[in-house]
């Protein structure tokens, strides 16, 4: 199968994501910073994020093909939730979505033709969770470079005791909204 756009991203998840839908794609990570502005919103920082790491991605390349980044963020009222920094700041975030309803925000970017996003927005509700459960599960490794500090399609998803919305979004690339980026932009995603 020929490449059908350039993914601006190191995340294994979305590469699957996409080949799930039959699209073929390169890797080029970009690094940029992912530090929220003073006041911004979940929606605009989340896609903020995607915009600028196409962006980058585009500055880097000189390519015919489309590329596609995404961002996803964790959000428990309006506070947004990154990846833990250390073990105190995992048991923090997940303490604090412990028995609770958050949102999981998942931008994609699209630059080809022209320009195109779309937001994914997802309620996850987490069972009650112990503090030896917390450790626990920092200590298995996998929230490590997670926003909010789990995984739902690893060890994580335990903790989910109920979902509404995209299972793909809070695993970090919104299916659905990227089947209609790319439909617009002319990239089949069916043989």
């Amino acid at each position: 199968m020929s490449v059908q756009l350039i993914l601006a991203s190191a995340s294994p998840r979305r590469k699957e994501l996409l080949a799930q839908i039959q699209v073929s794609c390169h890797v080029c990570a970009v690094d940029i910073d992912e530090t929220p502005y003073p006041n911004e919103s979940p929606l605009a920082y989340v896609q903020r994020v995607a915009a600028e790491k196409s962006a980058a991605c585009m500055a880097l390349l000189n390519t015919d093909l489309p590329i596609l980044a995404a961002d996803t963020t964790v959000v428990l009222g309006s506070v947004i939730m990154g990846k833990p920094k250390d073990e105190a700041d995992a048991v923090a975030m997940l303490t604090q979505l412990s028995g609770k309803t958050h949102q999981v925000y998942s931008a994609v970017s699209l630059r080809g033709r022209e320009h195109s996003q779309a937001v994914s927005i997802t309620d996850v509700t987490f069972r009650q969770l112990t503090e030896q459960e917390i450790r626990a599960y920092w200590h298995s490794g996998e929230p490590l470079d997670k926003a909010g500090a789990y995984a739902i399609q690893g060890l994580g998803g335990i903790f989910v005791e109920s979902i509404h919305g995209s299972f793909s979004g809070v695993v970090g690339l919104p299916l659905f909204e990227t089947a209609a980026l790319l439909s617009q932009q002319g990239i089949a995603v069916l043989p």
